[in-house]
């Protein structure tokens, strides 16, 4: 089995999941948008969203320029090609937030429109959007995998020695590009929809007492703009870090396998791209299980296709790992059926965390239940009650996450760890498919009330809405938990590439490494800080706007005059671009800083520190924002809910829980998974310095 029958595999997959994203954009274009007052509104979202993810590339060029000047200059030899590939992995990351983001503009008027028809019809739609996201995401990831390593090994071979001194180092400048995309993809989109968010709601329902989605709000179109721009672009982009990591840990984890034939390594790195492309396959099939029945909830058509897929894939996990392994038994851990149960692993564990996180969060459950009851009290008792419900969150998540790592272990050594990474992973397509339905649905339903749609239209899109709430939330629980393992097995690839291989142990006794564990541990609540303070910041700005707007023109909420929406878009796009650089500069260098004045064992205690902290805070952030923003909206379905003393709590408490659960808490994993693999990438140039 070569690397080449791999690249093909790749090749395949990621053409196939292009092809269906091409198919499903033209279906949705196809669908004509009738009434010209939603053509027109959808048109301002569109060219809102367009405008600040423009922009925002456009501040991120002369970054990647700058680092990948590093990269060339720093390495020496054929490891200078890293620099091309870490640009070819910030393009690809970049165009496929921009092209999903774009389809998913499309979408939102056209849900709208097919809602008229029904709940299946307007759901088709969503859900095509939201797949379009999916399958460009991982179309692209794998063609540039399959690109990188078709180059490489064409300059360097295939053997196991230039994969491992050569062509794996450049992969992982693939996976750096998308890494550093994502960070500020999640952070710039974050500051720029919740500084939306906080303003629109806080003025709008809480000050001037006007409802959700309100044409009169000036900050309801930089509202809409910002749910996909940080909830379709920034959460591909941040999916399509997490992918591209867990395959290219993988191939170095088997490539550098101990105790093992290179035959047999050279099939470990390879098995991790083919598993990867069938995942792809499952994926597509499980797309054509999304079909909503009369009198049924969303959920259970968006579960059939997830959970179907999922089944598809563990059912081929075993052929696969026979036909790329040899069915045989090599040395004991690594054989077929091995590797196929470790892989199994993840996609059971991604699956509970997925329940377990929509049980914390979800509509009616126990948790926002006791949240919704502490609303009636005020908000005080709603924040503290939400951060106890958030707590607590972090409790089974982790469980499970051990028992992930502990089993595949047992099975595959980190290897199996690697692989039940990339199991989590496996159907990313259809999981990120029904995570960007979500931003389609809510987005139609503001598009319903602002364009003056019929009532029933609203009924429908609220529907898929609430669903929308709990997908996104079991997204981010997928989110969390792959940044969880696959900063492990980067981690566990440094410590190979580094530590071990600079002759150096990793012990907790040791002053460097304890000094590491501190740093580290602090990081995720300092990126965590600045990235609340300019929501804050950029929030008290929109807020002061939508003010200014009501009291200077009071023809707004009688409806004889027309909010400036572009001055709080405005506002949103320039908070955003100016407050995401810190965050990611701090992510950025603090491995680089670290590494090169603290040691390599300083830099592997800080990477032990930041992972455990950075998901324990990611799941609480996730968690505790989702529930809030469900106990919110549980109140507003009430019988006079709405204007109530608890609704207002309850929209303070949604209101704190926004940057939690949308900017913090979600880049974080980001944050995590990008300083392990800025430490892999330098790992050479720390054992010369500091050999």
């Amino acid at each position: 089995m070569t690397v080449s029958f791999a690249i093909v595999a790749a090749i395949v997959g990621g053409l196939l999941a292009l092809l269906y994203a091409i198919a499903k954009t033209r279906w949705i274009y196809a669908i004509p948008v009738e009434l010209e007052p939603l053509r027109r509104i959808s048109g301002y979202i569109a060219e809102g969203a367009q405008a600040f993810l423009s922009r925002e590339y456009t501040v991120l060029v002369p970054f990647v320029l700058l680092t990948a000047a590093f990269l060339a200059l720093a390495n020496g030899g054929a490891l200078r090609l890293q620099a091309l590939s870490f640009v070819l992995g910030a393009l690809c990351s970049a165009a496929a937030g921009f092209f999903g983001m774009r389809v998913a503009t499309a979408a939102n008027s056209r849900t709208a429109m097919r809602a008229t028809l029904g709940i299946d019809a307007a759901l088709k739609v969503a859900f095509a959007g939201g797949s379009v996201m999916g399958m460009t995401v991982v179309g692209l990831a794998l063609l540039g995998i399959a690109l990188v390593l078709g180059i490489a090994i064409s300059l360097f071979g295939e053997s196991v020695g230039s994969l491992s001194s050569t062509v794996f180092p450049i992969l992982s400048g693939f996976s750096l590009g998308a890494s550093t995309i994502a960070l500020f993809a999640r952070v710039g989109g974050g500051i720029f929809t919740k500084a939306a968010d906080v303003g629109a709601d806080l003025v709008g329902k809480v000050e001037a007492g006007i409802p959700e989605d309100d044409p009169r709000n000036p900050a309801v179109i930089a509202d809409n703009v910002g749910d996909n721009v940080g909830d379709v672009a920034g959460m591909g982009a941040d999916l399509f870090e997490s992918y591209v990591g867990s395959i290219v840990g993988c191939v170095v984890l088997g490539i550098a396998a101990q105790n093992t034939s290179d035959p047999v390594r050279l099939r470990l790195a390879v098995f991790p791209i083919v598993m990867a492309a069938v995942g792809v396959g499952a994926s597509i099939l499980g797309t054509f299980l999304v079909r909503a029945k009369k009198g049924r909830s969303p959920q259970a058509a968006l579960n059939r296709g997830t959970f179907g897929a999922a089944g598809i894939a563990a059912l081929l996990m075993y052929p696969v790992a026979a036909l790329v392994m040899g069915g045989g038994v090599f040395d004991g851990s690594r054989n077929a059926v091995n590797i196929a149960l470790a892989s199994a692993f993840g996609l059971v564990a991604g699956s509970a965390i997925g329940i377990l996180t929509e049980f914390f969060t979800g509509t009616n459950t126990p948790p926002v239940l006791k949240i919704a009851k502490a609303c009636d009290t005020g908000p005080a008792t709603t924040i503290i009650t939400g951060m106890g419900v958030g707590m607590l969150s972090t409790l089974p998540p982790v469980l499970v996450i051990s028992a992930a790592i502990l089993g595949a272990h047992a099975l595959g050594g980190l290897y199996g760890v690697g692989m039940a990474a990339l199991g989590m992973l496996l159907t990313l397509g259809i999981e990120l498919s029904v995570d960007a339905y979500g931003p389609i649905a809510d987005n139609a339903g503001g598009l319903a009330v602002m364009s003056a749609m019929e009532p029933g239209v609203r009924e429908i899109t609220d529907k898929l809405d609430a669903v929308g709430n709990t997908t996104a939330a079991i997204g981010k629980g997928f989110a969390i938990g792959s940044a969880a393992l696959t900063s492990i097995i980067l981690f566990s690839a440094f410590t190979q590439a580094a530590v071990s291989g600079a002759g150096l142990s990793f012990s907790v006794t040791d002053p460097q490494v304890l000094v590491g564990l501190f740093l580290g541990a602090m990081v995720p609540f300092l990126f965590s800080s600045l990235a609340m303070d300019a929501i804050g910041v950029s929030a008290f700005a929109m807020i002061e706007e939508v003010r200014r707007q009501f009291r200077e023109r009071p023809g707004i909420l009688l409806e004889t005059e027309t909010p400036d929406y572009r001055a709080c878009v405005d506002i949103s796009t320039k908070a955003a671009l100016k407050k995401m650089i810190l965050p990611g500069a701090i992510a950025a260098l603090t491995p680089l800083l670290v590494g090169f004045l603290g040691g390599i064992e300083m830099l592997a205690g800080l990477l032990a520190g930041v992972t455990v902290t950075g998901v324990l805070l990611a799941i609480f952030m996730s968690n505790t924002g989702g529930a809030w923003d469900n106990a919110k909206k549980l109140i507003e379905g009430r019988a006079f809910g709405k204007g109530s003393d608890a609704h207002k709590a309850a929209v303070v408490g949604d209101t704190v829980g926004d940057p939690f659960k949308d900017t913090a808490g979600p880049a974080i994993n980001i944050l995590i998974k990008l300083m392990a693999i800025i430490s892999l990438v330098i790992a050479p140039m720390l054992k010369t310095y500091w050999g």
